[in-house]
């Protein structure tokens, strides 16, 4: 059991048999009457999100989840294809499970996923990916007056904000969390 003191951010807890992540949390407390803890919880298998407000020092079920390294292989039907790097298994995730992650997935990356009583929950990307650009509007000198940006689309089909140095067919550097450009790769 944890309690309102132990709320972080990707935690998983179980309400009412359900599964719930905090997204956000926020320690209030008021001129008059006792401290209490306002979140918003996004419901794991569907995606919902919730307000909900704890009384300060409240007792709460912590999801006990198992972390697990897996290669991407492949997307069908609107499933990722993933394998267990040790035993070889493969799990199908369904897409929804992966919000915006899925327009950074390239095959054969190692991801974090999150599994709970055998079935997957979520999946964690590598912070930071390497991707090659494949289409973007040549920069011209002295074009300031979008903030030094364009946009680009990467060979996983996102697309972000590069500098106006970045060209066609060189590789960046990418945040996964931020989805903002870090560099340039030789």
């Amino acid at each position: 059991m944890a309690t309102t003191a132990d709320f972080r951010n990707g935690m998983v807890l179980k309400i009412d048999g359900d599964l719930w992540q905090v997204t956000f949390f926020q320690h209030v407390k008021p001129g008059k009457g006792g401290a209490f803890v306002r979140t918003k919880l996004k419901r794991v298998d569907t995606g919902r999100v919730v307000d909900r407000t704890f009384r300060a020092g409240e007792r709460v079920e912590e999801a006990r989840l198992e972390r697990r390294r897996m290669q991407y292989l492949y997307s069908s039907d609107h499933h990722a294809h993933f394998m267990d790097s040790e035993t070889y298994d493969q799990h199908a995730v369904s897409e929804n499970l992966l919000d915006d992650q899925k327009s950074f997935l390239m095959e054969n990356t190692v991801c974090d996923v999150l599994m709970h009583e055998g079935g997957v929950i979520g999946v964690e990307l590598p912070n930071f990916i390497e991707a090659e650009v494949v289409e973007t509007e040549p920069g011209v000198r002295g074009d300031t007056a979008t903030g030094g940006t364009k946009p680009a689309r990467l060979e996983t089909g996102a697309v972000i904000q590069v500098p106006l140095f970045v060209n066609r067919g060189q590789k960046v550097r990418i945040d996964t969390r931020s989805r903002e450009y870090l560099e340039r790769v030789p």
